[in-house]
């Protein structure tokens, strides 16, 4: 039997389900997670007397530090700030991009107070380290059932999840913006020149004797520009002892040429035995550029990419393995290859406040979120840059088909616990020095 009638086109295909996870350890899930994937009843949330003792001891223990610095105090209360930030720009994307949010701490370990609202359990947690926003379905492991799986991070197209996985480092930057916004505002912007100038003249050295003084900036030496520090080290080490050299300075306002005659270093431990000696300890010259607010604000703007490009190359020399060994051996003492801990960091703090007072603090916490910001996006789990990278390579596997790939994240675990042994060791090695050779 024949008919004029069509059948009907076949029904579309379902869209690819996330692949089932398989059965891993509490650690691997919490690794690949970023955060506590143990989610607690409303009954199991901790208040009353409990929460209130618990918020009590973090908030003294915070207060404990301005007995010994008030410098050392607010630079904690700015760090929880900037940690808080990160995980609100985590937070607010994910609800924004229709991801469900369970878990919004600050601390890691066990609760010391949490409430529930809506679907989210807030609260502070016993190890003041760090925070956390735990997003379901971060990626294969992570079980989900199967009412929320159109609500995970992995089920969302690839910019959402870019967004939402850069939105703390992003969060960083826009921090250090503001910061140097205000810092060129109220005290102007410092730009390094070329010269040297020169923090301290030893006692009984050719320098005091010709008549150097300390603030004098070294801008020549007989007739060779001197761009920086290194510049004056290595411009009198070509000469010999006893060479007579000329040093124009820039003293009060004014060129002015002295000349020095060279002695020899007597120091038989130093590497420089023997060699030409000035007697002078010398910095970068700096010159305050004073903005208005347009430009304050522009600069503050513009500046964060050459500070993001120093960073990523200070991150890179930092993270060599070479580098740590021979700090620790005592035979590396360049600074800008030294891994050093908050502990480092908040000593610092004290010399800065003590020195320039908020205004220098506010730079060193613009210059921190900075680097912060880019440490977090390097491609390595369990950073935010890892599970951008993931995003990255599923989008790529993808194609031009349009069919979602998921990647096996399980197979990147190895990988994942080599780079937090890494890290653990970069900690290790930074603790040590900072406590038993401080910065």
């Amino acid at each position: 039997m024949t008919t004029d009638q069509q059948l009907p086109p076949p029904p579309p295909l379902p869209p690819p389900e996330a692949p089932s996870p398989r059965q891993h350890g509490r650690l691997a899930s919490e690794v690949m997670a970023g955060g506590s994937v143990v989610e607690k009843d409303d009954d199991e949330l901790v208040g009353g007397w409990r929460g209130a003792l618990g918020i009590a001891l973090v908030v003294g223990l915070i207060g404990s530090l301005a007995l010994f610095s008030i410098w050392w105090f607010v630079f904690a209360v700015g760090l929880l700030i900037a940690i808080f930030l990160h995980e609100v720009g985590h937070f607010v994307t994910a609800r924004w991009t229709g991801m469900k949010a369970t878990q919004f701490f600050v601390g890691f370990g066990p609760r010391l107070w949490s409430f529930r609202r809506g679907e989210t359990e807030y609260g502070i947690r016993a190890i003041p380290a760090g925070a956390f926003v735990r997003i379901i379905g971060m990626n294969s492991m992570d079980e989900v059932g199967p009412e929320d799986e159109d609500r995970t991070y992995r089920s969302k197209s690839y910019p959402r999840r870019m967004l939402v996985i850069s939105a703390g480092s992003l969060m960083h930057m826009l921090i250090a913006i503001v910061l140097l916004f205000g810092v060129y505002a109220i005290d102007g912007e410092l730009e390094q020149r070329d010269g040297a100038e020169i923090a301290q003249v030893v006692a009984g050295t050719p320098a005091m004797e010709a008549g150097l003084l300390e603030g004098d900036i070294v801008v020549s030496i007989d007739g060779e520009t001197v761009t920086g520090s290194a510049d004056l080290g290595r411009i009198v080490q070509s000469n010999e002892p006893a060479d007579i050299v000329a040093f124009e300075v820039l003293r009060d306002g004014e060129l002015i040429v002295i000349p020095v005659g060279l002695g020899a270093n007597t120091d038989e431990d130093s590497p420089l035995f023997g060699k030409p000696y000035v007697g002078v300890a010398s910095g970068g010259y700096y010159e305050t550029i004073e903005h208005n607010i347009p430009s304050a604000a522009a600069n503050a703007v513009t500046d964060i990419i050459p500070v993001s490009w120093e960073m990523t190359k200070g991150a890179v020399k930092v993270l060599n393995p070479i580098n740590i060994f021979t700090h620790l051996a005592g035979t590396n003492d360049d600074l800008e290859t030294r891994p050093t801990t908050l502990v480092g960091v908040t000593a610092i703090s004290d010399d800065v406040g003590e020195s320039e007072g908020i205004i220098g603090i506010m730079y060193l916490f613009a210059v921190l979120n900075v680097f912060v910001g880019v440490f977090n996006m390097f491609p390595l789990l369990p950073l935010d840059g890892g599970h951008a990278a993931i995003a990255t390579y599923e989008r790529i596997r993808e194609g031009r088909s349009g069919k979602r790939y998921y990647a096996d994240v399980a197979k990147l675990m190895p990988f994942a616990m080599a780079v937090m042994v890494l890290l653990l060791g970069l900690f290790t090695a930074g603790l040590y020095l900072d406590t038993f050779n401080p910065l």
